[in-house]
């Protein structure tokens, strides 16, 4: 049975690429009857009803690493954080959030800064400090001269890629970058099941530079109430090294006597800021949690 990666679903149509090129194929009633929705980026097995127009049916689907919901996409190696310099300013409480999540979901991050030309304030050293201290890989970017481009199609290969960030910091302008000229064409995949090409946008596999990228820019906010409060401590990489000497083995790093991370974080061993975003956090995903349970 032929093996092969969803590349993108619309109307119950899955398009799956293969060594022998992009079948389409119908996904089979026992997905529905166990609430299995497949997703680009998963790895499936199909069967063949026509080699002629290269058509199928998806018999299974792959166990799964990791699955994001905004877009609904599966199996994420890396995300791109995107943040610009200014124009609009950083958001680094969204930067950290979606950090969590992704440190949740096993998925690497790499912070992007672009629109480097507009640092007329040296904020791009502040920015570099805190999350390269944090043990990330950060890339100076000014995407509409193709600076930074380089390192980030590096990265891209051999993984499966998102960007992410707040709009206006250059998302479609780097995503283009790679992409611009590869996005599948829409009109067979309509044809198939009976709609005009303009349908609603939906996520899709993209391969290029030796990866794949999802061609909607797709996250601007994550929830990260959606994770157990007391997981995030967890999530801040720079946090592990200091726990370990903290009172008590359960502290949350919040107002705990003998907390080495407050210790840590107010002597500039690691960001103030970032601890002090940390917090933030942890009481944002309280109050959701709260809220969730109706109390």
């Amino acid at each position: 049975m032929p093996e092969g990666i969803i590349l993108k679903g619309v109307g119950g149509l899955y398009s799956v690429k293969c060594s022998a090129g992009i079948y389409f194929c119908r996904a089979r009633g026992l997905f529905r009857k166990s609430g299995i929705k497949p997703l680009p980026g998963d790895h499936v097995d199909f069967t063949i009803t026509d080699e002629k127009d290269m058509e199928g049916y998806l018999a299974s689907i792959h166990t799964r690493k990791n699955k994001l919901s905004r877009p609904a996409v599966a199996n994420v190696d890396l995300a791109f954080i995107i943040i610009s310099i200014d124009s609009p300013k950083p958001d680094l409480l969204l930067v950290d959030k979606l950090l969590c999540i992704f440190e949740s979901k096993n998925i690497e991050s790499v912070i992007c800064i672009n629109k480097a030309d507009l640092d007329d304030k040296n904020e791009i050293s502040t920015v570099l400090d805190q999350f390269e201290a944090a043990g990330y890989e950060v890339i100076v970017m000014e995407a509409k001269e193709g600076r930074g481009i380089d390192r980030i199609e590096k990265d891209i290969r051999g993984k499966v890629c998102i960007f992410a960030g707040q709009s206006g910091v250059g998302k479609s302008t780097i995503l283009n970058q790679f992409i611009g000229g590869n996005i599948m064409e829409t009109g067979e995949i309509s044809r198939k099941i009976g709609r005009g090409k303009h349908t609603t946008r939906h996520a899709q596999f993209v391969e290029t530079s030796g990866g794949y990228l999802v061609d909607t820019p797709g996250f601007s906010n994550l929830d990260a109430g959606l994770i157990e409060p007391d997981d995030i401590k967890n999530l801040y990489r720079e946090f592990a090294e200091f726990a370990q000497d903290c009172r008590f083995s359960g502290c949350m790093h919040l107002n705990e006597p003998d907390c080495a991370v407050k210790s840590a974080a107010a002597d500039g061993v690691i960001s103030q800021s970032r601890h002090k975003r940390y917090v933030k956090i942890y009481i944002q995903a309280k109050e959701a949690k709260t809220k969730r349970r109706g109390y």
